[in-house]
């Protein structure tokens, strides 16, 4: 069976995938294109394949059949993707050795950025403070490349995380004053690193709750960098 209406309730379902609410409700999200789906699938994450009527795909995993008109109706993107898939949202596994705790993060480039060098650089799991972007947003998965199926990402409240795994880990935070060098801490057994807000920084109630702060050495005309980055660097030295 192929869909051809907009207005079929199958799909008008599909389609508010696209907004937060349903995807909470639904606990479900998508993702768009080949290599996402292929990410998803081997992840075990992925429940239904959509694709656009005459396309041959090598998986088969329930898919669901759809002409151009609904094609371009369910994706988000200028230039849609004949791929897209349904999968089922990420559950909380047990945490490891290299906790990052992220408060307070809008930018879904950022987020991604962050994600795909939280993977590169052996972070065994994010946690997202309740604030963060929504993981899965189609501006941020597509910003992870697919990585956000590799690594272990949840959502809670940061406070009583911290106060949750205290004192077995030890817990930096990132200001740019008032810290030392992030290298020094790189040695600890259980680390969570806390990273906040493009312009705020982290707040102040994580950080007084934090054993330590830390911060990236630079020139004084640079006076801080990009959270994304910022991250992917003090992640690569705790990495080291």
């Amino acid at each position: 069976m192929t869909y051809s209406s907009i207005d079929n309730k199958r799909i008008k379902d599909i389609k508010k995938l696209h907004q937060k609410k349903y995807r909470d409700e639904m606990n479900m999200f998508l993702v768009e294109g080949e290599h996402l789906v292929k990410e998803a699938y081997i992840s075990g994450y992925l429940d239904s394949i959509i694709l656009l009527e005459g396309t041959t795909f090598s998986l088969s995993k329930n898919d669901i059949y759809v002409t151009d008109k609904v094609m371009r109706y369910l994706s988000a993107l200028d230039n849609y993707q004949p791929v897209m898939g349904i999968c089922h949202k990420k559950e909380k596994k047990d945490l490891q050795n290299r906790l990052l705790l992220l408060d307070d993060i809008q930018d879904p480039g950022n987020l991604g950025t962050i994600i795909r060098s939280a993977v590169a650089f052996g972070f065994d799991s994010i946690i997202l403070g309740l604030k963060t972007t929504d993981l899965y947003s189609s501006k941020v998965i597509r910003a992870t490349q697919g990585l956000l199926f590799h690594i272990n990402i949840f959502s809670m409240d940061l406070k009583e995380l911290i106060r949750e795994i205290k004192p077995n880990y030890y817990v930096i935070g990132t200001r740019v004053d008032g810290g030392e060098e992030i290298t020094k801490f790189k040695n600890h057994d259980k680390i969570a690193l806390v990273m906040g807000n493009e312009g705020q920084g982290v707040s102040s109630d994580i950080l007084a709750m934090c054993d330590a702060y830390g911060y990236i050495p630079m020139r004084e005309q640079c006076e801080s960098l990009n959270v994304g980055v910022a991250a992917s660097i003090m992640m690569y030295e705790l990495s080291r």
